[in-house]
């Protein structure tokens, strides 16, 4: 016998996730509507399976201080930039992604009119991508697909830095975007600087950092 339950009826407790195999893309579309844009999980899919995540509150301020020490270092090289959150990002038929936080640097102006789902065989993909906590097998597999340039991966007080290279992911030491920045040591050391002081006076300090580093005024 089969029991077809409503996926909005499903309880993920916080921390947890379902995988859903041998999933169509149609199928996996419909289940996006039914959820709807107003909710607090995360989804991944790529090749017939999906992820849903259902992330701890402690999760989200890590990557939500990642995000900030990106802007303030965008702010500091006068670069224009969209954060683009956990947008659903799609390429169709094989493959859908919603980050933690996500980021437009050059290609800001391409997408800053964009609303809802967006689709990279239409538009570009983010630039960056930030995620906390994650232990997601699909996760990665879906952002190759996505074809997203560099992905942040937070976790245990560590940051973990994959450029896109020839289709896959390579870990890396060093950021593509901030090649003069030690990425990988600062992000974790001002998130730990952030709990400690507040992330108010942490980003306070380290636009003043940036400012003597970029002779601003």
């Amino acid at each position: 016998m089969t029991v077809t339950i409503p996926i909005k009826s499903i309880d993920l407790r916080h921390g947890s996730a379902i995988a859903i195999q041998s999933l169509s893309w149609n199928d996996c579309e419909n289940i996006l509507d039914e959820l709807g844009e107003d909710r607090q999980t995360r989804i991944a899919y790529h090749n017939g399976t999906l992820e849903i995540m259902s992330p701890l509150a402690r999760h989200e301020r890590p990557h939500r201080i990642a995000g900030y020490v990106v802007t303030a270092i965008l702010d500091a090289q006068g670069k224009d930039w969209e954060d683009f959150g956990s947008t659903t990002f799609q390429k169709h038929g094989l493959a859908d992604v919603e980050p933690d936080t996500c980021f437009y640097i050059s290609n800001s102006a391409a997408v800053r009119n964009c609303e809802g789902r967006i689709d990279v065989d239409i538009y570009p993909p983010p630039e960056l991508a930030i995620e906390s906590d994650v232990t997601s097998k699909t996760l990665l597999s879906a952002y190759e697909a996505i074809a997203v340039p560099e992905v942040w991966i937070y976790r245990d007080e560590d940051l973990k830095i994959f450029l896109l290279t020839d289709g896959h992911y390579l870990e890396s030491d060093s950021s593509l975007l901030f090649p003069d920045m030690s990425i990988k040591t600062l992000i974790p050391q001002l998130v730990s600087r952030a709990i400690k002081i507040g992330t108010s006076s942490m980003l306070r300090e380290f636009r003043k950092s940036l400012s003597n580093t970029y002779g601003l005024t």
